[in-house]
Parts: C-alpha cells; sequence; structure tokens
C-alpha cells in the first residue's frame, strides 16, 4: 500500500512538473513560419490573434506573407521578413511581386494576383486561371444574362474598382471557399 500511494504522489508531482513548464514555455514568445498557402487570416485563427495585430507587430503590409517567413505572434520576437520575394507561374508566365501593393491602372495583373494569393493562400496560378475564364481580365464585364460583374463575374457586386472587386472576391473566397468558381 506504501509504494501505491508514493507511486501516486510520485505521478502527480512529475504531472504538475509539466504542466507548470507547459504553463510557463506557453507564455513565451511564439513565432510562426509561414509555409506555402498560408494566409494572415488562417495563420491569426490559428494563434487566435487578429490580422491586425498580426500585421502590425510584423510590419506586414496589405496581407503580403511569404513562405519561410519568421512571424511574430505575441510580438516580443523580432520578425524576420523576405522584401524581394517573387513568384513566377510557370504555366501563365505571369509574374507577381511584392511591389504590386497597390493598384495603379498600370498593373493590373500583378496586383489583383498577389491580393488574391497573400489573403486567400490560393496560389496565383488558379486565380489567373478564374479570371481569365470568368472575365479574360475585363475588369467592366458584365455578364447580360446572370448580371455577374467585374474580373471574378461576382453575383454580389454590380460596379465598383479593381480594389472593390478584389474584396468582394476575398469575401466570397471565406464566404463558400474556391466552390464560388466552381472548383
Amino acid at each position: 500500500m506504501k509504494k501505491l500511494v508514493t507511486s501516486i504522489i510520485a505521478t502527480t508531482a512529475a504531472a504538475l512538473g509539466l504542466f507548470i513548464a507547459g504553463t510557463t514555455s506557453a507564455s513565451a514568445d511564439t513565432t510562426y513560419t509561414v509555409k506555402a498557402g498560408d494566409s494572415v487570416w488562417a495563420i491569426s485563427q490559428k494563434y487566435d490573434t487578429t490580422i491586425n495585430h498580426l500585421e502590425k507587430i510584423n510590419s506586414i503590409e496589405n496581407h503580403m506573407i511569404h513562405p519561410g517567413e519568421k512571424l511574430s505572434i505575441d510580438g516580443k520576437a523580432t520578425a524576420k521578413k523576405t522584401t524581394t520575394a517573387k513568384t513566377t507561374t510557370s504555366s501563365t508566365k505571369t509574374t507577381t511581386s511584392s511591389s504590386s501593393t497597390s493598384y495603379t491602372g498600370s498593373n493590373l495583373k500583378s496586383y489583383v494576383l498577389s491580393q488574391m494569393e497573400s489573403r486567400t493562400g490560393v496560389s496565383s496560378s488558379t486565380w489567373n486561371t478564374i479570371i481569365t475564364r470568368e472575365s479574360n481580365w475585363q475588369p467592366t464585364v458584365r455578364n447580360s444574362s446572370s448580371g455577374a460583374y467585374g474580373l471574378f463575374q461576382n453575383m454580389h457586386i454590380s460596379s465598383g474598382s479593381v480594389e472593390t472587386q478584389v474584396d468582394a472576391a476575398v469575401a466570397l473566397y471565406n464566404a463558400q471557399g474556391m466552390s464560388a468558381w466552381a472548383l
């Protein structure tokens, strides 16, 4: 009986020690290494924080993250950002880069593809295929039979700037995933 009590006490002490150690390490700074397909939104959901918090503490602009980046989750560590990341899709020869952070009128493809990839985690080549199929990259095209509008042929908007169309497409993606475009 004495051995059993000693064993229970030792096991309980060990479990308590592991619990305390786990609690201590949970309060330490957390970093996350970005993987292909990640988005700021998905990372924020995984760590129960906000997109704004992650972008602020990691100096992220326009939701643009790249595989291999180390992001601070709680703001204590210095994040390592790659600023020269460039992706070229081989099937379409379309290049997107982190310099496409704002729409200027002459960078339609690079702006839209970089925004969609960084904000949804879906590759720019997939978005290029969708937009080419839906609107042939004509931002003001309207389907006369369905009323769908713009680059993504969105049924939920009837007009809007390229930026508005991107925001609407991201919202639609977040609500329905790729099924919104029959994928």
